[in-house]
Order: structure tokens, then sequence, then C-alpha cells
């Protein structure tokens, strides 16, 4: 049996990001998620109390409403969330230079058949189009043909 000294290393688990660690164990987003059931516990009031018609009317209760309207705490505190996603390390391998250049070559070709423009076959500047080729010495484009 062979010894295989890198299996018998465990490598290191990196904890991916949870959304929860920015959304809601924060004191002030557990507090800023609590508010917001309230506060529209008492605009809902409003409606049939006429002594918080004022208040809700007012341009401070616009304010309000945009502070506790559900998805800008989710936008807010979201954007850390964010940000550890995209810093977290990728795991793996990385990539060798032959890969890279054969993942570019398949771009490069996705590219070709998706640029907009003329059918490859009426193309005067694609190769695959024979005699209408401007590279091909029997087509009427052709710079060295005579006449």
């Amino acid at each position: 049996m062979q010894n295989n000294p890198s299996s018998a290393i465990p490598e290191p688990e990196i904890p991916r990001p949870a959304a929860a660690d920015w959304l809601w164990r924060p004191w002030y987003a557990k507090l800023w998620w609590a508010t917001i059931p309230i506060y529209w516990a008492v605009a809902a009031a409003s409606l049939k109390i006429p002594a918080l018609r004022p208040f809700f009317e007012s341009a401070f209760a616009g304010y309000l409403y945009v502070l506790f309207f559900p998805l800008t705490p989710l936008l807010v505190l979201g954007f850390g969330f964010a940000r550890a996603w995209l810093e977290r390390p990728l795991v793996g391998d990385p990539l060798s230079d032959e890969e890279i250049e054969e993942l570019l070559q398949m771009r490069m070709e996705d590219e070709w058949r998706e640029r907009p423009g003329p059918h490859w076959s009426v193309d005067i500047y694609d190769p695959r189009s024979g005699g209408l080729y401007i590279g091909n010495p029997n087509s009427l484009q052709h710079p060295g043909r005579r006449y």
C-alpha cells in the first residue's frame, strides 16, 4: 500500500459566508428587523386612530417609510454579505496556462459564431464564403485581380 503524504494532511475547510451573519446576527440588524413590524402596525392603526394620522401624513413619516420598508434593510445589510461573498478565497487548483488558452480559444470561437452580421456564405470578409472572400484571388474584390 502506497502512502501519499498529501492525503494524510486534511485540507482546511474554508467557511462560506452565511447571509444570516449579516442579515440577522448583529444587534443593529435585530433591532431594525424588530422595529419594521412595529412601524407598520402603528401605520395600519393610524387608519382607525385619527390622532396618529397627522404624523403618518408628514414628510418625516415618508423617510421612515423608506427606512422601514423590508427591502431597505435587506439591501443595506446585504452589502456586507455580498462583499464577503466576493472576497472569499477560491478553492481548488488554479487553471494551467494550457487550460486558460483553451478556454480563451473556445470563447473566441463562440464570439465568431454569435457575431452580428451577414451569414458566412455571403460575407466577403469570411474565408468560408469561397469565391466571395476578399482574400480569394478569384474574387471580384481581390486587389490583385485584373479585369
